[in-house]
Formats: structure tokens, C-alpha cells, sequence
């Protein structure tokens, strides 16, 4: 099972994200879990104490100028565009409490767009962990969608866009709707978060009607008390596990 998880930024995302990936661990299966989002926060959702020191993968230059076989920053090299990468999810991934977790980073804005070493490196391994893993993999994704190429995409078995009340958080989720059909994602669904009163859900069911929703997640103090004290959400919000675990239970399997 390859799940990816995107939304707006702020709309709780990476929240969501840790709460899928316990909930999968919690019940019994091996997950991998992908931090795929330039802004990287999934190490201290899922608890991870020194979670500042992880190096994305984008950021190790030696390692990509091994496997891309270029030399980083110069114009007009020639580069491997199939770098071996099978060995990394054991080399680099960093066990948390029994989820092992790897975190990609991003390509700078001033090389966006560009085929450059860093990027083919990323999009390479993300094509080995959805295609070649058996377990379970779970990518907290941009809303860009960067690191997934158009048969990545194909493989991936659902893609859950993160929504919270509001206009600015729907026209995210209509925009990576439009990625994921043009990549070739079949499985959008949603998840609606921060979710105060019969109001909010009921704003966004009339405002995504041509949407599949997965379920629905309240607001709670809790989360931002557990990002306060830099502990998982779970930790804090057992009640918001328990929700996720049978959205889990009910789509997932």
C-alpha cells in the first residue's frame, strides 16, 4: 500500500500524516514513512528528538555526486539519470519507535523546474519506494507533487488531499486535483480537518461536491499543545488516532 498525503500548508497535513502512519504501525504493519515535503516537520510530528539534525537527502552532495556521478552547481555536466538508490531506505532512513523514516527535501526555487542532479536523485528513489517496497509507504507530500514523476504516480494506490474551512484550502485541493489527474492518480480523497461545528463540515461538502471524502477530523487544543511541547499529535490527541484508525479500517484496507 503507497499512500501520499497533500494540502495547503497550515491546513494540518503532516498532522494527519502522523496520525495514518501510527495508526498503520499500531496496527501491525511496517511502515516507511517519507517526509517529501520541502518544509520538513513529519521527524518531530512522529517524535523524533533531535529532529533538526536529520539531513534531507537533497542536501547530501557527496552522496548525490556518488550515484548521479556529477559534480553539483556546474553548467552543462553530464550525469546519471538512473542513480542506484536501493540501498538507501536502509542507509539513510531513521528508526522512530519501529516507523522508519526518511526525509527528501526539495530542490532549491532557483533550480526548480530544472533537470538537476538533486531532483534526479529524489525522483528515482521515490520511483523505488513506490514501485520495488512491499511495505507499507506513506509520503507527506507539497501540494506541488514534485517528487512524483507520471508512472510513480500510477502506482500510487491513494492520494489524500488534507482540507481545512476555508476557500483559499479548497482551491489547494482543486489545484492537486488537476496535478493528480494529469499524472494519472485514480484515488483522490479528502480529508476535512479543524473541523469546529456541523457548519464547517457542511461548507465544505457543499463546496466539494465532485470530491470522494475519507472522513473528517475536529479541532482540538491538544494538537497545538503537542506542537508546543514537540511531541507527536497522537500522543496528545488519542481521540484524533482513533478517528484515523477507522478512516483506515473502513478505505484504507
Amino acid at each position: 500500500m503507497k499512500i501520499a498525503i497533500s494540502g495547503k500548508g497550515g491546513v494540518g497535513k503532516t498532522t494527519f500524516a502522523a496520525f495514518l502512519i501510527k495508526s498503520l504501525q499500531v496496527s501491525g504493519k511496517s511502515v516507511l514513512a517519507i517526509d517529501a515535503d520541502p518544509d520538513a516537520n513529519l521527524a518531530q510530528a512522529l517524535g523524533a528528538k533531535n529532529a533538526s539534525e536529520i539531513t534531507p537527502i537533497s542536501e547530501m552532495k557527496s552522496l548525490i555526486e556518488e550515484r548521479t556521478q556529477a559534480r553539483i552547481g556546474t553548467m552543462g555536466a553530464l550525469f546519471k539519470m538512473n542513480p542506484r538508490v536501493s540501498d538507501l531506505p536502509e542507509k539513510l532512513s531513521v528508526d522512530l519507535d519501529g516507523i522508519r523514516l526518511m526525509v527528501l527535501g526539495g530542490v532549491k526555487a532557483a533550480e526548480g523546474g530544472c533537470i538537476c542532479p538533486q531532483s534526479v536523485l529524489l525522483k528515482v528513489l521515490v520511483t523505488h519506494l513506490i514501485l520495488v517496497r512491499n511495505e507499507v509507504v506513506v509520503l507527506d507530500m507539497e501540494a506541488g507533487l514534485e517528487h512524483l514523476g507520471r508512472g510513480t504516480a500510477r502506482a500510487v494506490d491513494k492520494m489524500i488531499v488534507v482540507v481545512e474551512p476555508g476557500t483559499r484550502s479548497i482551491e489547494t485541493a482543486r489545484q492537486i486535483k488537476r496535478l493528480s489527474d494529469g499524472l494519472g492518480i485514480k484515488n483522490l480523497l479528502i480529508v476535512g480537518n479543524k473541523i469546529r461545528s456541523e457548519k464547517d463540515k457542511d461548507f465544505l461538502l457543499k463546496n466539494m461536491k465532485n470530491f470522494n471524502f475519507l472522513g473528517f477530523l475536529p479541532f482540538s487544543e491538544n494538537i497545538i499543545e503537542a506542537d508546543l511541547d514537540g511531541r507527536p499529535p497522537y500522543e496528545k490527541d488519542p481521540g484524533g488516532l482513533k478517528i484515523v484508525s477507522q478512516m483506515m479500517q473502513e478505505y484504507l484496507e
